[in-house]
């Protein structure tokens, strides 16, 4: 098996290709994707529709010249690396088996890459989020609800760069007059926990960085939220349309249909070293005007203004 004959996406995705014969025309491609959330989550069904139909538009048909394996760790921390492990698809396993990543938000503080410009190793990908999103989703939260002194980083760090997103938030923070509480957490219990703790004092809000444990949780945070009068800002969607308050995010589905291009530049020759880490290009704002009022919060036409989806 040569090296172009494999390649892994991950992340929110990885992706590989596998030769099944001798000559380049008749080489049928592997790609294997390895996914934090749970096969049947909607939002990651979208996602993958949109890594299909990329790569369909650049030639590759399923069953054809490529097969496509998936593994779903389902918010399970536990099972991401034995599910890589299957899927030969880990930094710490193979340094020659290309990789495309998605939703990676701190990829040279984690290891993956030397630098944006040039990673430098087999592995190259997408930037879920730049630096400036906490900075986003503190002025969201400030801006529909000024009284705000207080808000939470809800996240596992077991399953998200927390310590990232702290350290940001804690240098814009002052700025706007808010005290950052981090709240880590592993599982529901903890959560309720938290947030229970958290909204016994006035003047909180939420605020939650993508993390495969807490979108596993969405429907109880949404409710503890609003049991406890506190606003929140999320990083899907789904948290939004599931009775959240509001959300920003990168366009999930362009960014998997970005990575297929990437996908098909390496199954084609190209080096991941020299394949520069791509930041988002596409954001979406959600609201849920239902939750402001029953939050009591009066939404500032500029958000109204900014929003792609407004929820009646």
């Amino acid at each position: 098996m040569r090296r172009r004959d494999l390649i892994a996406l991950i992340g929110g995705a990885a992706a590989w290709p596998l030769a099944a014969h001798a000559q380049d025309r008749d080489r049928v491609r592997r790609i294997g994707v390895l996914q934090t959330l749970a096969e049947n989550d909607p939002d990651l069904r979208a996602r993958l529709e949109g890594f299909r139909r990329g790569l369909e538009a650049l030639g590759w048909a399923e069953g054809r010249n490529v097969y496509t394996d998936y593994r779903y760790a389902a918010g399970h921390a536990e099972q991401f690396r034995p599910l890589a492990r299957e899927l030969i698809a880990v930094l710490q396993e193979s340094r020659s088996i290309p990789i495309v990543f998605t939703t990676t938000s701190d990829p040279i503080g984690a290891g993956l890459v030397e630098s944006l410009a040039r990673p430098g190793g087999n592995i190259t990908g997408f930037l879920l989020y730049e630096e400036g999103i906490v900075g986003k989703w503190l002025a969201m939260l400030k801006e529909i609800a000024p009284h705000l002194t207080r808000v939470a980083i809800v996240g596992n760090p077991k399953t998200m760069p927390y310590d990232y997103y702290l350290r940001i938030a804690a240098a814009l923070a002052p700025s706007l007059a808010i005290e950052l509480v981090p709240m880590r957490i592993e599982n529901i219990a903890d959560i309720e926990r938290s947030i229970g703790q958290f909204g016994e004092v006035p003047n909180g809000g939420l605020m939650l960085p993508a993390d495969s444990t807490t979108n596993s949780n969405r429907d109880s945070i949404v409710m503890l939220a609003a049991r406890h009068g506190l606003p929140a800002v999320y990083s899907l969607r789904l948290f939004v349309t599931a009775g959240g308050l509001m959300s920003y995010d990168t366009d999930r589905v362009d960014m998997y249909r970005r990575a297929a291009l990437y996908v098909d530049r390496i199954l084609r020759g190209a080096n991941p070293a020299e394949l520069p880490v791509q930041a988002p290009t596409k954001f979406e704002t959600v609201l849920n005007l239902k939750t402001a009022k029953a939050l009591g919060l009066v939404v500032p036409s500029s958000l109204l203004v900014a929003a792609d989806t407004v929820i009646q």
